[in-house]
């Protein structure tokens, strides 16, 4: 795996109305994160997906490679223009208890941990589906990349950039056309999927000095009294996923 370091302290993101995420549009180091098309998972979107893998631990779902795959940011400042300022968080993103946001750690290209992720969930669910799915011939890893490259190329064409929280749904609730998981449709099993970040946004007060404001993510607040913990280089091997991969 490339060894590199990163200068990622702090980053900014603006929340787009048509599609209901974040985007990140700076970086404190664009040489391991361009910000160009780089996605960011909001405090709703990341448990949701944690909820949506709880059937992939049975099959060998792993924390580490989890923690790796997101650096945890936390809010400090909402600028007039919209645009929200994070601070990294040196605590592992499993183990706060405070909203964090979850930036894909993308430091290693295609050879580090958010690609190692997107392919480690991806296994799983075919486990998943061979097992509760009476198929002709077993899936393959190959399959499910396959279809979903459909997507990823169809959005190329189209000039979109594919926002993480899509990427990784489209893997976790994949099924081969014609089929379903027996369970999974249940309402009272399946979580529900988070409402755009802005439906239960009250209007936002104007920044002044370091004074609590309202995130534009439901009701959280942030206190920038309280200094965020500092984050440091990131461990060696960590980081990937390909531009391509947040094409779709």
């Amino acid at each position: 795996m490339a060894v590199t370091t990163s200068k990622l302290v702090d980053c900014s993101i603006r929340f787009s109305e048509k599609e209901g995420c974040w985007w990140v549009t700076d970086t404190s180091d664009p040489k391991h994160y361009d910000p160009d098309g780089l996605g960011i998972l909001d405090p709703y979107q990341f448990p949701w997906i944690l909820d949506m893998m709880d059937p992939l631990r049975e099959y060998g779902l792993s924390n580490e490679i989890l923690e790796a795959a997101f650096v945890p940011f936390q809010p400090v400042e909402l600028k007039k223009d919209g645009v929200a300022t994070l601070k990294r968080v040196s605590e592992h993103i499993l183990d706060s208890e405070e909203p964090l946001f979850a930036l894909p750690n993308i430091k290693d290209g295609d050879k580090g941990a958010y690609a190692d992720f997107l392919e480690h969930i991806m296994r799983l669910r075919v486990k998943l589906i061979n097992d509760t799915i009476k198929l002709e011939q077993k899936l393959t890893v190959e399959d499910v990349d396959e279809q979903l490259s459909e997507l990823r190329n169809q959005a190329i064409i189209e000039g979109r950039d594919i926002h993480p929280f899509d990427e990784i749904t489209d893997i976790l609730e994949f099924v081969p056309h014609g089929h379903e998981i027996p369970g999974e449709d249940d309402d009272d099993d399946k979580p529900a999927r988070p409402v755009a970040a802005d439906d239960d946004i009250e209007d936002l007060p104007e920044v002044e000095d370091d004074k609590a404001v309202d995130k534009k993510v439901g009701s959280l607040r942030w206190d920038d009294e309280e200094e965020p913990a500092e984050g440091g280089e990131e461990g060696e091997g960590e980081g990937r996923s390909s531009r391509s991969r947040r094409k779709r």
